[in-house]
């Protein structure tokens, strides 16, 4: 595929992948977007959407949306909409105060220097100025008093600091460069808006990475987003959804990174003369392709929620715990090797006498080194129905291995390690319409390593579906993965006659 698309028109993608925001009768966004455009800011159709949907308002008068959230590539055109919102708070909403922080000071004093040159641009506007603060890290605006504000409204651009927006009671707070926010800083200001009856917090960012940056309140957020229940939020994302570690070859079900429909979903600016398919084009042959995908796809590294079990909770896998489980032949084995190959791990699956299915962590060991004679040894003791491992995985490196020494494997498809995933849980978490006689269908011998995979486990989207999320975890999941991978392979292998095991792991 050509890197400029010269026979098609590629234009940025209006509607975000990710976007939610609560259903409001009314929105004040489109007065937002006019005052901006009487101020020279001239909007582009997707930063008009993200402000029409953020500024919904209820009945009563409050905002629909207390928390606003916006992750898109950079150099699209965020800011403006920071602007603009800033601008109807001033001079539109009657907002006593406005904070506004980024991580670098310098990004806020841009911003401050931008907002009141539109000020300065419109006489209407400019009237109404009471005074300005220019000083380095005071910069700020005050206006006169109004009938709407006595006071008079003013706007404050504050470094980021654990000492942020403290003394303070803000009708609105703005979090830039949200893929750098410390939670020291969110507790810092989050009280800011604890006593204004009608406030709202917005998030902004390009996509964030848990290795270059402390992001865990805009994993937080998004989260949030991504769940059933996202309350008063509204969240907007311009994403890809690329290959992962699960893929083979060939894969059609995500998004090709050198495809310029793949950038125009990402970047919603591409066409309007800030972004261009040529300059995307550019960044793409010279960027590395972690961080293209960050920095021109939104695809983020995301840490895991502290706290763990977001997925499996701790009671429901620990009611699946038997000491004394034991497996009926035939059994199923399964391969998993961590992302840096630090570390692999041996799973077993096998049905119980009871009917149940059990799960076992055979073995955990550092390295790999270790494994196909481990493997080839249980296959001389328990002629296993079958041995799985993900080719498109890190443990694919070990394939060729595996059939030297003659070992024939199994290996699921992208769709196949969905389903995999899925069927675990659905073994293990009772679901909201279960009857009263409802109980897990496996069984699994309590193991350190595979504790802790499930504690700090997390999901990404695969397709419609989902799998274990190896690169957004700080903790091996090879366990958990191997475990998955096994009651899978015996589900898909398994025959109906079965002898009793011993235990001998």
């Amino acid at each position: 595929m050509t890197a400029v698309a010269e026979d098609r028109l590629v234009m940025g993608a209006r509607e975000p992948r990710i976007c939610v925001y609560p259903a409001a009768g009314r929105s004040a966004g489109r007065l937002a977007v006019d005052l901006a455009f009487r101020a020279g800011l001239r909007l582009d159709p997707w930063q008009s959407l993200v402000l029409e949907r953020s500024l919904g308002v209820e009945p009563d008068g409050r905002w629909s949306a207390f928390e606003a959230g916006l992750i898109v590539a950079r150099q699209n055109g965020k800011s403006a909409i920071f602007e603009a919102r800033m601008l109807a708070g001033l001079f539109l909403f009657g907002e006593e105060l406005i904070l506004y922080s980024a991580h670098e000071f310098k990004t806020a004093g841009e911003i401050f220097r931008r907002v009141l040159a539109l000020i300065e641009g419109t006489p209407d506007l400019r009237k109404r100025v009471k005074s300005v603060a220019r000083s380095k890290g005071e910069e700020g605006i005050e206006l006169l008093p109004s009938p709407q504000c006595p006071r008079g409204q003013r706007l404050r651009f504050v470094a980021r600091s654990t000492n942020s927006g403290r003394g303070f009671s803000a009708d609105c707070t703005i979090w830039d460069e949200c893929q750098n926010l410390p939670d020291a800083s969110v507790d810092a200001m989050m009280p800011t808006l604890l006593a204004r009856p009608n406030a709202q917090l917005w998030y902004g960012g390009s996509a964030p990475d848990k290795d270059l940056a402390p992001c865990e309140q805009i994993t937080r957020v998004r989260r949030r987003a991504l769940g059933d229940e996202p309350g008063r939020l509204a969240f907007f994302e311009w994403s890809a959804e690329l290959c992962t570690d699960l893929c083979g070859s060939g894969c059609s079900a995500h998004d090709d990174p050198a495809d310029p429909m793949t950038w125009a979903a990402c970047n919603p600016a591409l066409g309007s003369g800030r972004v261009t398919v040529e300059g995307v084009a550019k960044m793409h042959a010279s960027m590395s392709p972690r961080g293209f995908a960050r920095e021109l796809l939104s695809v983020g590294n995301y840490p895991s929620e502290s706290g763990g079990w977001d997925v499996i909770s701790e009671a429901a896998w620990d009611a699946t715990a038997d000491a004394g489980s034991e497996a009926l032949d035939p059994v199923a084995f399964a391969v998993d090797v961590t992302p840096d190959r630090s570390a692999a791990s041996i799973a077993v699956a096998g049905r119980r006498a009871d009917g149940l299915l059990h799960l076992e962590v055979v073995d955990h060991r550092p390295g790999t080194r270790w494994v196909v004679e481990r493997v080839k040894t249980l296959i001389e003791r328990w002629s296993p129905c079958a041995v799985a491992l993900d080719a498109g995985s890190p443990a694919g490196s070990l394939v060729a291995d595996f059939e030297a020494a003659g070992i024939e494997l199994l290996t699921p498809r992208a769709r196949d390690a969905a389903a995999a995933c899925g069927a675990l849980y659905d073994a293990v978490v009772r679901p909201a319409e279960a009857d009263e006689d409802w109980c897990p269908a496996v069984r699994h011998v309590p193991h350190p390593g595979l504790s802790s995979a499930l504690a700090g486990a997390a999901r990404r989207p695969l397709g419609d579906a989902w799998a274990w999320d190896r690169r957004g975890v700080s903790v091996d999941i090879s366990p958990l993965v191997a475990v998955t991978l096994a009651r899978w392979a015996h589900v898909s292998s398994a025959t109906v006659e079965y002898d009793v095991l011993e235990s001998v792991w």
